[in-house]
């Protein structure tokens, strides 16, 4: 895979990159390509954000429970299907389009940013 074109710190330093604890989640059967919907609390300031995932390859919707997820959580909410998704959960994509999810490799405070 090619990277992509050279940008900037300041475009890197637009981005709002945190961890979220999974609160809820729910299949999406509706979903175009099958996919979970997950509830993150990004803690004060942010709250929870909700969002659509096509992750089930990899996961069901029990295991996601308590996990700390990384997301962007200042792109413009996206409609997909009869859903709201409000951040973007962050994961590695694999030669089959599979996605394995970044999360905390220790405990830590709902909505810590990424640096």
């Amino acid at each position: 895979m090619d990277r992509k074109p050279e940008i900037n710190w300041s475009d890197f330093s637009k981005l709002d990159i945190r961890v979220g604890t999974v609160e809820r989640t729910e299949a999406f059967p509706e979903a175009r390509r099958p996919a979970i919907k997950l509830w993150l609390d990004f803690g004060e300031g942010v709250g929870v954000l909700k969002t659509s995932a096509q992750i089930t390859a990899h996961y069901t919707p029990d295991v996601l429970l308590g996990r700390q997820l990384v997301a962007v959580v200042n792109f413009p909410p996206k409609q997909i299907g009869s859903f709201m998704s409000q951040c973007l959960v962050l994961g590695a994509i694999e030669s089959g389009g599979d996605v394995v999810l970044l999360s905390a490799d220790h405990p830590v405070a709902a909505g810590l940013p990424i640096a």
